[in-house]
């Protein structure tokens, strides 16, 4: 019996490196309660031998939360499947598609799409060490390989390995020559890609990735994938996951912006008190008013305020009246 519990990923945030901390979660939880939240990618060393309080922790109103990790060895693999279990994370996933040198270097992330065999041992050893969802996060290709048959055939391999759920980034990866970054942009997007796997897999949970931020995006995507996964705009625009909960999952009484940042400041009350500098919290919210009238105004107390020492963030409240009352204004005169 399948005792791995049903999760909603209609809607997720991608794992973004030095952008999906914990302190980020906590802060996109505050206007969604709906989508699917990834950690920032964990190798599988740092897990087992680093500080897994500093590295792992998380709160429980992050959740639902998976566990993304970066490795190729299957015993490494399957230990922090299991620590990720352990640690109340509601789902592990694999990284099959970051680009970087130094991610190449250690033997994961995207050049594992040239070892499906590989991969396929790496998968079936987590999903025998754990009972929460095992998932896999890919490119369609990668260098000179952007072939429907070939991605075909290494995603079945890992679903006869033990896994179900896939979330594809709709552009190959260029493994030498290019900046993950440039490997963001440059890649052509092919979506009939991701659109033809899930229509030959009708049994697989697809999840397309890349170069999405809009409702009407969203929907049309839908039509022909399981889910939809969003990064790079979220984190610019966070605030529009609460357009994403009204219009996607029929959400009301939906946080305003100054709801979110009066709940962020009880957080970084406490989490400073902890230990936490003022600036790993609130560099995450540099978008929360993007743009709205009054966004100069709250950049720039934030640019003025981020290496405080304190959590004396109470004058944020001024910046928020200086914001509503442009906004206020703004609507008068449409």
């Amino acid at each position: 019996m399948d005792t791995k519990k049903k999760i909603n990923r209609k809607i997720s945030v991608a794992p973004m490196m030095d952008c999906t901390d914990r302190h980020d979660r906590f802060f996109l939880r505050l206007m969604s309660k709906n989508v699917m939240l990834y950690s920032e990618m964990v190798a599988t060393k740092s897990a087992i031998h680093g500080d897994r309080k500093k590295i792992l922790s998380f709160s429980e109103e992050e959740k639902p939360l998976a566990l993304q990790v970066g490795g190729s060895d299957k015993k490494e693999l399957a230990e922090v499947a299991k620590i990720a279990e352990d640690m109340g994370y509601d789902e592990i996933n694999i990284n099959l598609g970051c680009p970087s040198k130094k991610v190449q270097k250690n033997k994961f992330g995207a050049c594992l799409m040239k070892e499906p065999d590989l991969v396929a041992d790496c998968i079936n050893s987590m999903v025998n060490s754990c009972n929460i969802p095992v998932t896999a996060k890919t490119r369609i290709g990668f260098d000179n390989t952007e072939d429907f048959n070939y991605l075909n055939n290494f995603i079945n391999k890992m679903k006869v390995a033990g896994t179900k759920t896939f979330i594809l980034h709709a552009r190959k990866a260029i493994l030498s020559g290019l900046t993950p970054k440039q490997n963001l942009n440059i890649p052509k997007l092919n979506y009939d890609m991701v659109y033809n796997i899930k229509k030959e897999n009708h049994d697989l949970e697809i999840i397309i990735n890349g170069g999405i931020s809009k409702i009407d995006e969203i929907n049309s995507h839908l039509k022909f994938c399981d889910g939809v996964m969003i990064g790079r705009s979220i984190y610019q625009n966070p605030y529009s996951l609460v357009e994403i909960e009204k219009k996607i999952f029929k959400t009301k009484n939906n946080p305003t912006r100054e709801q979110v940042v009066e709940k962020l400041l009880k957080y970084l009350d406490r989490e400073v008190k902890l230990g936490t500098k003022v600036n790993h919290i609130m560099r995450h919210t540099v978008g929360l008013y993007h743009g709205q009238i009054g966004s100069k105004e709250w950049k720039r107390y934030l640019s003025d305020n981020m290496m405080a020492r304190d959590s004396d963030f109470q004058k944020a409240k001024y910046i928020m009246t200086i914001v509503q009352n442009n906004e206020k204004a703004n609507q008068a005169n449409i």
